[in-house]
Order: structure tokens, then sequence, then C-alpha cells
């Protein structure tokens, strides 16, 4: 299966350890579609229903749906973990998270 950036996949996240996000849920990929071609590593950021207004975490809208991209969370999970694929962000949502990404781990 074909993985690209900022596709939404349903992602098994258990066995998780501590305050890590557990259970099988949405997650954003994050890493780039070069890693994701050749890589059996996929980078992700799990997304969640329940969120409160963290600087770390980007409101989405998926049909029907309202959810947060945690970015406090990024996690590499390898591919076998992914099963299957639910969508992708939308454009305002991937500027957002880049920009979320920037601020928190860049600068």
């Amino acid at each position: 299966m074909e993985i690209r950036q900022y596709e939404i996949v349903l992602v098994n996240l258990d066995p998780a350890i501590g305050s890590e996000m557990k259970k099988t849920r949405p997650c954003a990929v994050i890493s780039p579609n070069e890693m994701n071609k050749f890589l059996q590593a996929i980078v992700v950021a799990p997304i969640t229903s329940s969120s409160k207004p963290y600087p770390t975490r980007v409101e989405i809208r998926q049909t029907r749906t309202k959810g947060w991209v945690v970015l406090d969370q990024i996690r590499t999970v390898d591919r076998v973990r992914i099963i299957r694929k639910l969508g992708s962000l939308t454009t305002a949502e991937i500027e957002s998270v880049k920009t979320v990404i920037k601020e928190t781990y860049v600068e």
C-alpha cells in the first residue's frame, strides 16, 4: 500500500507504554513521500476526538467529525501497524500542521 504524507490512516498503536496514545486510531502521516516510499517505518501523529486546545494540537474536521492531530505525540511505526487509509488532511489543515511542527520542534 502506498502511503502519502498528510494522509489519514488507521493505525494500531498498541502496545503503548505510560502516557503514549494507545488503541487503534486514525493518524496523520507526517513523514515525507520519499521516506514513505522506501522505508518500512512511517512517522505519524495520532488523531483524537477529545482534546483541550493545546498549542501542539491542530483541530481538523473530517466527514461529520471533529478531531485534533496530536503533534506532541508524534511516533514512528512499522507500516504493518497501518490497517487502511481513511482520507487526507485539507490544504488548510496541512498548513496548520506544518506551522505547529515548525513552532514546536524547529524554532
